[in-house]
């Protein structure tokens, strides 16, 4: 997310973080750069020329020339009003005073709208561990409920569906929000129909459902990769529907960050949620003041921690701990721990939310990690039987080649594997161990 844009961004004021004083033509030159990044990643101009035009005028004041880190300062200046373009403070998930609680999403064809909503669902019932139902409005695009019905099956949240022949986008909402009533469920999420273009048809539909179910919340499902355009149809769609907020899907892909950083600006409604992978459970909400922090390269501690929970259970990592302590950590906690990290995102997201690895994104030691060796990790390890997993020692010479051939890698592989687990095993005793807290400090030390 933001890759190019963050890259960029970090080149430009690393030219001035690096010097002791700072003149107009340096700060000129570094915004001209700015400018440049922001352009190329597809944010709409006048939002670049005005973000410009604000650091510029707080940049070149007296305080800033002559503080003893004026570089430090000018990058606090432009993560300050890169959060005031993302939107300013978070923008919450409404809740109605009474259930079910109605979001409706809305959007052209082709944005993510079925995905979304079962990604939207899935969060929803995590964070608020209440239930949920999805309704089928979409009866124009072919398998629209097919499709809706069976990502409802995977993550374990009904759908409310009807004939498309012989219903209607209006009927459908209506007895969904009856259904939704007499099952006394928390909320309902209304996935409806989209055009190549917005058209009246599309509109009028749209108007009547809204009328018809009064949803707290109306939310735009915007496809991150058409730049500027998802903040034009956004203005387009507010003005006829009435929005209360955004959610940008693929954010994962090519998305050069553009309409993540127009939208507010030039539509004047947050972005609520962003789809950051194609896994149900890879949505998140939007947070302008960690989005800065990711794109100025300066991590993200708290999502990374969310996420840290979100996939570690907490009676499992009891059971690590006083494994450790027991000095019992074997290759199946090893392969348990790199799950626990496959799950968490891309490895390259997961330590760009590390401070001061975010910076290290382009470079040879991040196009070191590879998602692949993860892969081959896992099947070397899978290959062996418990008991070489419980107990290493016993991977003789025969016993590696014969795990290198099932696993279809080479015996030195497996080699350089089992030297990790070693390597991660004296890790795990120094920190679990006496002094464990001073231990992890010095590593963290060292990675700087």
């Amino acid at each position: 997310m933001f890759e190019t844009l963050s890259d960029r961004l970090t080149s430009a004021l690393g030219t001035l973080t690096g010097k002791g004083r700072l003149s107009e033509k340096d700060i000129e030159a570094a915004l001209r750069q700015v400018r440049m990044a922001l352009l190329e990643a597809d944010v709409d101009f006048k939002v670049a020329r005005s973000f410009v035009s604000k650091i510029r005028e707080e940049a070149q004041g007296e305080e800033v020339i002559r503080s003893l880190t004026p570089g430090q300062t000018v990058v606090k200046i432009v993560q300050d009003n890169l959060v005031e373009v993302l939107g300013g403070d978070s923008a919450h998930l409404q809740r109605g005073d009474t259930p079910p609680s109605v979001i409706m999403l809305v959007g052209l064809q082709g944005a993510g709208k079925t995905t979304a909503a079962t990604k939207l669902a899935l969060h929803i019932r995590r964070e608020w561990k209440q239930d949920v139902m999805m309704a089928a409005c979409d009866l124009q695009r072919p398998a629209a409920v097919e499709q809706l019905v069976t990502l409802g099956k995977q993550i374990g949240v009904p759908v409310y569906s009807e004939n498309a022949r012989k219903s209607t986008p209006l009927k459908v909402a209506k007895n969904a929000l009856d259904r939704a009533k007499r099952d006394s469920t928390h909320w309902l999420i209304l996935d409806t129909a989209g055009r190549l273009a917005i058209d009246d048809d599309l509109m009028s539909e749209l108007e009547e459902i809204k009328s018809a179910v009064n949803p707290i919340e109306t939310f735009l499902v915007v496809d991150a990769m058409t730049g500027q355009d998802a903040a034009r149809s956004g203005s387009e769609f507010n003005r006829r529907i009435g929005l209360s907020g955004m959610l940008l899907t693929k954010m994962d892909g090519d998305a050069r960050g553009g309409a993540a950083l127009s939208m507010k600006s030039v539509t004047g409604l947050p972005v609520k949620f962003v789809g950051v992978g194609e896994r149900p459970e890879q949505f998140e909400a939007f947070h302008p003041e960690r989005i800065a922090q990711r794109i100025l390269g300066m991590g993200d501690v708290t999502t990374l921690i969310e996420k840290a929970q979100q996939q570690i259970d907490e009676d499992e990592a009891k059971r690590l701990e006083q494994r450790l302590r027991r000095n019992e950590f074997d290759l199946n906690d090893m392969l348990e721990q790199f799950r626990s990290i496959r799950r968490m995102g891309p490895l390259s997201d997961v330590l760009g939310m590390i401070p001061g690895l975010g910076g290290l994104r382009g470079s040879n030691a991040m196009q070191n990690v590879d998602e692949k060796r993860m892969s081959q990790v896992e099947a070397i390890i899978l290959s062996m039987t418990p008991q070489e997993r419980s107990n290493p020692r016993l991977l003789n010479g025969s016993r590696r080649r014969r795990v290198a051939n099932g696993s279809g890698t080479s015996p030195s592989q497996v080699n350089q594997l089992l030297g990790q687990y070693r390597q991660m095993q004296k890790m795990m005793k120094r920190i679990s161990g006496p002094g464990g807290e001073r231990a992890l400090q010095n590593m963290m030390r060292g990675m700087r």
